[in-house]
């Protein structure tokens, strides 16, 4: 029987000495193994890159941006060298290679990963989580610029340069997600062209929407289909509105709010109109803005204004989620390096995979510490995920799997 940190024999193959540390926990290899069989993408051959190297690769890659394809499998598998005494040495794919590799599995075992895994982490005592009975959500959307490629150009299309430029540098993907207030965990996704404005991505996401939560949105997140939509899984919702929107004071309420309601411009399906209360307050200190909620909560005695108004402020979190995965984890003026529309669409669910990983591991930390999940740094967790990748890349795939990140605070 081999030594633990031995490899057995040459017949083993590198997807069984992969050590990923906090992914590896995050996502053991038998479940990436389902969805890799799921999508279709079992090899029929055995390949150096077997599908299932290639998701932690993908995974590796998102967590060490801005490293080239060949560093980042040195990373993946720093060590292993030392431990295959005798036998012909594993060698580095390269960069050609591990493109191909990317091509053949696509981005769908990547989703289905994210569909099984990725899911609201905040329990009933996660401080910051929760307002009375609700958990809160937030839906916003975002771009990330991609590589000027002709397929990535057609495909997602570029934003108007002005001052008369012709076209920006970079082709962008929009990206539309809810993320867990409390935890900054983001539990559903959807992407497409630039040209589809964020609005029609969120239909995508309301599957993961249902009651005891409250999605909270900002003005970008408009129109009366859509609020009849997201209403409709069981959720609340909280959402500010633009101030040219007509809404009649139906009935006066005692905390200030008022009753009204929102219809469609064109009824043609003659649904009728929705019922909503109306917050209008401001800030102190502000320049007299008056900001308009408009939420499902139609009873004050379950959600005062005067709470709601204040409650607002926590859909900034997605804001700050966003950032996390954008500037700290993907690093300043980040540019995807896919070069085609399905390696865009892959990488970008390897990175709210990994994020996810992270925050799932702050949230735990938090938990057992009996702190909010706001005071654990997600930057000192990434760089201790990354150091513990390649402290782990020469242990046994079990040592590897159960060792637990070093909490960070």
């Amino acid at each position: 029987m081999p030594r633990p940190g031995q490899v057995k024999s040459s017949s083993e193959r590198l997807s069984d000495r992969i050590a990923l540390g906090v992914l590896t926990r995050a996502f053991p290899p038998g479940l990436v193994d389902e969805a890799v069989a799921e999508c279709g993408r079992v090899e029929q051959r055995s390949r150096l890159l077997p599908a299932r190297v290639v998701v932690y690769f993908v995974l590796a890659m998102c967590l060490f941006s801005g490293q080239g394809y060949e560093e980042v499998a040195r990373l993946l598998t720093h060590g292993l060298e030392r431990v295959r005494r005798g036998e012909k040495p594993w060698r580095v794919p390269t960069t050609a290679a591990i493109g191909r590799a990317r091509r053949r599995l696509g981005p769908e075992p990547l989703k289905v990963l994210f569909e099984r895994v990725c899911r609201p982490v905040a329990t009933r005592e996660t401080a910051g989580s929760w307002y009375r009975r609700w958990r809160l959500v937030a839906v916003d959307g975002t771009v990330f610029d991609v590589p000027d490629t002709e397929a990535n150009g057609c495909f997602f299309g570029r934003p108007g340069s002005g001052r008369g430029q012709q076209r920006s540098a970079y082709p962008q993907v929009r990206v539309a997600v809810l993320v867990e207030c409390g935890t900054h965990a983001v539990f559903a996704a959807a992407t497409g062209p630039l040209t589809v404005h964020e609005q029609h991505l969120v239909p995508g996401l309301l599957d993961r929407l249902g009651p005891g939560m409250l999605m909270m949105a900002d003005r970008g997140i408009t129109g009366f289909e859509l609020w009849r939509a997201s209403s409709g899984t069981g959720a609340d919702l909280l959402w500010r509105v633009r101030k040219n929107i007509v809404l009649p004071v139906l009935e006066q309420l005692g905390d200030g709010s008022y009753l009204s309601r929102i219809a469609a411009a064109d009824d043609r399906a003659h649904r009728g109109p929705a019922p909503v209360r109306v917050i209008e307050y401001t800030l102190d200190g502000d320049d007299g803005t008056v900001y308009r909620l408009i939420t499902t909560i139609c009873d004050p005695d379950q959600a005062p204004a005067a709470e709601l108004a204040a409650l607002y402020h926590q859909r900034w979190e997605i804001e700050n989620t966003l950032d996390e995965i954008k500037t700290h984890q993907g690093g300043r003026q980040l540019v995807l390096r896919s070069q085609y529309p399905d390696g865009v669409e892959q990488e970008i669910y390897g990175f709210l995979l990994v994020h996810h990983a992270l925050r799932d591991v702050i949230h735990d930390t938090a938990h057992q510490a009996g702190l909010d999940p706001d005071r654990i740094s997600f930057t000192r967790t990434l760089n201790a995920a990354r150091r513990h990748v390649t402290d782990q890349a020469a242990l046994s795939p079990l040592t590897a799997e159960t060792s637990p990140l070093p909490h960070q605070r």
